[in-house]
């Protein structure tokens, strides 16, 4: 059995396709692209060995857990075995912490051992790392090896490392590497190893064709469209429903009584440290809100942005001569290509002028009118010629307009250095023996009182509690706390941190009738409209089936007959319930047919009027969309299947204690 998830195949072989690690957790320009498909992917080498860390937080389990044979008894301080490769404690732990802190950056907040284990990012890390070093092993069976000239040029080449300039920046390269938690030697490696999981992953998948037959039949399940007559049926068609009866509404309550029970109810104390919450933008002087709007002007509205293009000469000399050429009639494109420059390496992109790191080439950019070329332009990396493309027309707001923002944006930057501080004293009344509400008076802080809430953070009253802070997990965390248990603070998305104390638990209970008449008089009204509506439609079906026209159906019931068109499968379709959707798409075309609308109380009977079928152009934009999606697919599957026999050739063990150790607490088998 495999130790690769449904997407460990792809990854372990440098092959995923769901971006770039290190440039999302930096926010890189927009033109670096997400790769998909094994040749697309190519084109970037940066990260190859981190792919997993993109995976955001996945529910897909993988199979090999439940394998008891493969957990066994070890007497060494390793995580697994493959082969004749050993993955030590130190290893997986390093691999483990650096994935899942770039989750963490990508999700604004650290991720806790007790959230990993829960979203079984345990096993799915720790089946990426053995189906990588499967594949390493295979490239040392098969004796496979790339020169350090090769990396070093295909790090070279990578545009993530490239500067203002456009050629590869050692500044930059350093920064990013060192952001993501490499070395420049343990990167390098990671380079290595991804190389030659590519060149297995090519060799075995080479140029994988996608069978037009299939492609023909997903084009044709998600695009078809269908047309349809309807009628709809609501309480109005239901009729007159007398009130139960008390010994009717009893015996319905009886049966039903779970569904009336009171759920289980939380008491809190609740203290939140948020930056918006302690900030004071009162106290922010106009004076210094100016002064900060001036420094930052081109942040507010939508700065002025221009396609730009750049081609670096060596020496003033040589961009004055280009230049000359080009007042002559040759081309922009033509003097890059002279000087063995591609297209791709003179695009800067669209930017706005805060972004070119280098002032005299930002002024002279934005002196151009579109399409003109510069004069020759000293900057800081060599004497540029600059073309200037589409211009994006800016906006700048005033003082007045952003002053209030201003203000909250200050006032919040002062508090969050305080936050710390008040963090620790927190703690120390805690330790002291207070409880949350005491601390919180001591320190001048506002405390809130949540008398009661369930798990779907209503009152008892049904509704939303009001003035819940927006913190992930807290009713989640309030749930498995327990009176008197000090918690761990909870972060909050906009910065600082939560504390909560659960003063009290109300169980859950049996309702009486008494308290919740009105829901099960209304609970048993729908049921009876429901089984009126389904007689009704039951016999409006029969009659349709028997022969009788669509409409005389309709006029006979005194019913409206409407029409739907261009319904598709998945899709939503305006005021038509998704529930009369998927019926329709099962439904024959001249077949009459039922289904349930939004809820039991409304019904509708239909009829397929027309089917249209979709062409298929596998060079349009969702033809080529269908043919990378299935190519991906097929790609994925024969990747897995291969390393799932490599790891049977090899063989793999799991030593359970010490992945624990790393882990923590005791990852199921």
């Amino acid at each position: 059995m495999s130790w690769h998830g449904p997407y460990g195949a792809a990854a372990s072989l440098g092959l995923d396709k769901r971006g770039h690690p290190i440039n999302q957790s930096l926010q890189a320009p927009k033109n670096v692209r997400m790769l998909r498909g094994i040749h697309k992917a190519s084109s970037t080498w940066l990260g190859k060995a981190i792919m997993a860390a993109v995976m955001g937080f996945l529910v897909i389990s993988f199979a090999i857990w439940g394998i008891g044979d493969m957990f066994r008894g070890f007497t060494r301080n390793d995580v697994a075995t493959i082969g004749g490769t050993e993955i030590s404690i130190e290893q997986f732990r390093q691999y483990y912490s650096e994935r899942l802190q770039q989750l963490g950056r990508q999700i604004g907040r650290p991720i806790t051992p007790d959230d990993a284990r829960a979203r079984g990012l345990d096993r799915q890390l720790l089946g990426q790392l053995i189906a990588e070093t499967t594949v390493d092993e295979q490239a040392k069976r098969l004796r496979l090896g790339a020169s350090d000239a090769d990396i070093a040029q295909r790090i070279a080449n990578d545009p993530s490392f490239r500067g203002p300039n456009g050629q590869f920046d050692r500044t930059r390269f350093d920064q990013i590497i060192r952001q993501a938690g490499f070395t420049e030697s343990r990167f390098v490696d990671q380079q290595r190893r991804a190389v030659l999981r590519r060149q297995i992953a090519q060799s075995i998948t080479g140029d994988m064709k996608v069978p037009a037959t299939v492609m023909a039949a997903i084009n044709q399940y998600q695009n078809e469209k269908r047309r349809i007559e309807y009628v709809a049926l609501g309480a109005v068609q239901a009729g007159n429903i007398p009130a139960p009866t008390p010994e009717e509404l009893n015996k319905y309550f009886e049966e039903r009584k779970t569904l009336f029970r009171a759920p289980e109810y939380r008491k809190m104390t609740l203290l939140a440290l948020s930056p918006n919450d302690l900030a004071k933008p009162n106290a922010v002087s106009d004076e210094e809100a100016k002064s900060y709007f001036e420094q930052r002007k081109d942040s507010y509205g939508k700065p002025e942005k221009r396609e730009l293009r750049q081609i670096v000469f060596p020496n003033a000399e040589d961009a004055a001569a280009a230049r000359e050429r080009i007042t002559k009639g040759t081309t922009f494109d033509e003097v890059a290509k002279d000087r063995g420059v591609s297209t791709s390496d003179t695009d800067l992109g669209t930017v706005a002028k805060s972004e070119i790191i280098d002032p005299a080439v930002a002024d002279a950019a934005f002196a151009l009118k579109p399409g003109e070329v510069s004069a020759p332009v000293k900057g800081r990396f060599g004497t540029v010629l600059l073309q200037v493309g589409k211009v994006e027309t800016g906006e700048v707001k005033t003082y007045d307009q952003v002053a209030t923002q201003i203000k909250n944006e200050i006032a919040e930057s002062r508090v969050k250095s305080e936050i710390g501080s008040l963090r620790d004293k927190i703690e120390d009344e805690r330790a002291a023996g207070s409880t949350l509400a005491e601390a919180a008076k001591k320190l001048g802080l506002k405390a809130i009182n949540i008398e009661a809430i369930d798990r779907s953070g209503r009152a008892p009253d049904g509704k939303p509690v009001a003035g819940l802070p927006q913190a992930p997990n807290l009713i989640n965390a309030a749930f498995t706390s327990d009176v008197g248990v000090d918690t761990e603070a909870l972060q909050l998305p906009s910065g600082g941190y939560l504390y909560f104390d659960v003063t009290g638990i109300t169980p859950s209970r049996d309702r009486g009738l008494d308290e919740v008449k009105d829901q099960v008089t209304a609970r048993w009204r729908d049921d009876e409209i429901a089984k009126r509506l389904q007689t009704k439609s039951d016999d409006l079906l029969a009659k349709l089936k028997a022969g009788t026209a669509f409409g005389q159906m309709a006029s006979d019931a005194g019913l409206k007959v409407e029409n739907a068109a261009d319904l598709q499968r998945g899709k939503p379709g305006g005021f038509i319930p998704t529930k009369l959707v998927e019926a329709v798409f099962r439904t024959p075309k001249g077949v009459p047919g039922t289904a349930q609308g939004n809820n039991e109380t409304e019904r509708f009977i239909f009829q397929v009027t027309d089917v249209t079928d979709p062409a298929f152009d596998a060079n349009s934009q969702q033809g080529k969309a269908i043919t990378d999606v299935l190519q991906n697919s097929y790609t994925d599957d024969v990747i897995a299947e291969y390393i799932a026999r490599l790891e049977n050739e090899f063989g793999v063990t799991v030593n359970q204690s010490a992945l624990n150790q790393v882990v923590g607490g005791t990852t199921q088998q």
